[in-house]
This record gives structure tokens, C-alpha cells and sequence, in this order.
């Protein structure tokens, strides 16, 4: 939700593209799609990422609500450093909705509210205030497909580049903007 830092959401975008799964990002964006800091953080496998750009948060939840017969506040899971179930204690479905929000502000307090039994938080100790978001959603990711019984993918350690590498795909050639 409303990423600010341009390394974060790359990171989370290479991510993605190693897993196979899509990245919704919500507007408005601290940064360009044309940032080369997000590029960079994102390196080559741009070309892998499938991304999603909501105009807001209403759009981005009716999106997602489509994606599933099972209801999304079942499938919600709200990312907050203040509290909720531990994510090593949390039961995750295979059609499960990832939230974190942005790196100041965090998810919306009405957000929350509304979909209080669905905090989802990572074990810090007290005296620091957070991990770094693109921490949290590698973690949070990974946990969840474990946890889902979601396969990960085959890697027997070699790499083959993607045939579009290297040629300098931007991140907003990849954006698909979802209205």
C-alpha cells in the first residue's frame, strides 16, 4: 500500500518474479515507475514481474476479490508492526491476500479496524520499532507458502537468464493498471 521507498518495492519485485506471484502496488506511489533506483533494486528480472498498479485502496480490494470464490476478508492478512497473531503462529490458505503497507504510515487505521482479527505481525524485540518492509514481505511471503502447502519452485542452484534480461525492460513497461 502506498510504497515510498523506491529499493523496497524492487526488492519486493524480485521477489515476485522468483516465485511466480504478482505484485500489487497501490497509488499513490512515493516514486516513478521509471525510477532507477526501483529498477536497479529489481535488476534484471523486470521482464518476470507481474504488476499490478490500483488507483486505490477500494479499487486494489475489489481487484482481488475477483480472484477468489472464498471471500477476501477471509483471505485478508494485514502486515502491521503493532500487534495481531504472530506470523509463525498464523494458518495461511493458498489464495491468501498479503497487505503491508507503507514504510512511515504503515496499513490505514480504518483498514485495521475493520479487519482486526486479521493482524498478522514478526516477532522484534521491544526498543526497536520495525523491520525494514522489504524484510517483512520476504519473510511474510515465504512463511505463507510454507505454511499454505504451496510448492516453491524447483532450484537446483543453476541460473539461465530470462531471453528479455539485460535489455532494459522498465518497471512501468510492466505495469498493468487495474481500474
Amino acid at each position: 500500500m502506498h510504497p515510498e521507498i523506491p529499493h523496497n518495492t524492487g526488492c519486493a519485485g524480485r521477489l515476485t518474479a522468483a516465485l511466480g506471484l504478482p505484485l500489487h502496488l497501490v497509488e499513490p506511489l512515493g516514486f516513478s515507475l521509471e525510477d532507477r533506483y526501483l529498477k536497479r533494486a529489481g535488476l534484471d528480472y523486470w521482464p518476470l514481474v507481474e504488476l499490478v498498479v490500483h488507483r486505490d485502496l477500494e479499487a486494489a480490494l475489489s481487484a482481488l476479490e475477483q480472484s477468489s470464490e472464498r471471500p477476501l476478508r477471509e483471505r485478508l492478512k494485514l502486515f502491521s508492526a503493532r500487534g495481531g497473531r504472530s506470523l509463525f503462529e498464523t494458518t495461511f490458505a493458498p489464495d491468501d491476500v498479503l497487505l503491508f503497507g507503507s514504510e512511515s504510515d504503515g496499513l490505514p487505521e480504518s483498514l485495521l479496524a475493520a479487519h482486526a482479527e486479521r493482524h498478522v505481525y514478526v516477532p522484534i524485540r521491544r526498543g526497536v520499532r520495525s523491520l525494514n518492509l522489504a524484510n517483512v514481505i520476504c519473510l511474510g511471503v515465504y512463511t505463507a507458502l510454507v505454511r499454505a502447502g504451496c510448492p516453491l519452485p524447483a532450484n537446483d542452484g543453476s541460473y539461465e537468464a530470462h531471453p528479455e534480461a539485460g535489455t532494459g525492460v522498465q518497471p512501468s513497461q510492466r505495469a498493468r493498471r487495474a481500474h
